[in-house]
């Protein structure tokens, strides 16, 4: 059974997707959200596996709101915009439904996501526990050196290289932020600027304007300030 939800602040929207999606017997609707603020609640409380989520919506855009979420959980995007497509495609959902949403076309949709999981899930044993380590390796100082996702309190872009801010050092490495960021598990660590990642554990508070882990702010771009602010608010 696939656990859903549907995210559109329509009404009509949602009640159409609902009603192709009872037709559809491997999907459980687990609820309907009109806002990114709801839709949030469900995910905390509930175990979700693929969102129908809109991207025109007011305060939290879809785009935003899928930044901000587990990977693990999957995105079908359904919205009237076609210009959004690339950037949808970008966050790796499963497909993109441009509305008025056809049955058939939620069908295919369904079936696409049903294929992605079979190979996901076909992962070899060495795969899945890699994907729970708990550290990484980085380049410094001409040698290997172990970080412990724990120890980190933020992370600093520098150009071509890192600055990984420890409790009691740094540790500075030729390695791009996008690069790493990829390598740390997203529910422990936040991008809150083009040149930040810092551990969410580690702050001690935050404004719209910037974080503070050891005493020391943090700035929060503009581009990331609703991302950050979905984020903490709900953690």
């Amino acid at each position: 059974m696939i656990n859903c939800i549907i995210v559109d602040d329509e009404p009509m929207a949602r009640e159409i997707l609902e009603n192709h999606l009872q037709r559809i017997d491997t999907i459980q609707l687990i609820g309907t959200c009109k806002n990114a603020i709801e839709a949030f609640n469900l995910i905390n409380s509930h175990k979700i596996d693929l969102i129908f989520l809109d991207i025109n919506m007011p305060e939290i855009s879809g785009l935003s709101f899928a930044k901000s979420i587990d990977k693990n959980i999957k995105i079908i995007f359904t919205t009237a915009y076609r210009e959004y497509a690339i950037d949808g495609f970008d966050l790796s959902a499963v497909d993109y439904l441009l509305k008025p949403i056809s049955f058939e076309r939620i069908f295919q949709a369904i079936n696409k996501y049903e294929n992605e999981s079979v190979s996901i899930d076909l992962k070899t044993p060495v795969e899945i526990s890699l994907d729970k380590s708990d550290f990484i390796f980085v380049k410094a100082d001409r040698k290997m050196v172990k970080i412990n996702f724990a120890a980190v309190d933020y992370i600093e872009s520098l150009a071509d290289y890192l600055k990984i801010h420890l409790k009691n050092k740094t540790i500075i490495t030729r390695e791009t932020i996008t690069s790493i960021e990829a390598k740390l598990p997203q529910r422990d660590f936040l991008r809150i600027h083009r040149s930040y990642i810092v551990s969410i554990s580690k702050i001690e508070s935050f404004t719209n304007e910037f974080v503070e882990i050891n005493k020391k702010a943090i700035p929060i771009s503009r581009s990331y300030k609703n991302d950050v602010k979905l984020r903490l608010e709900n953690v």
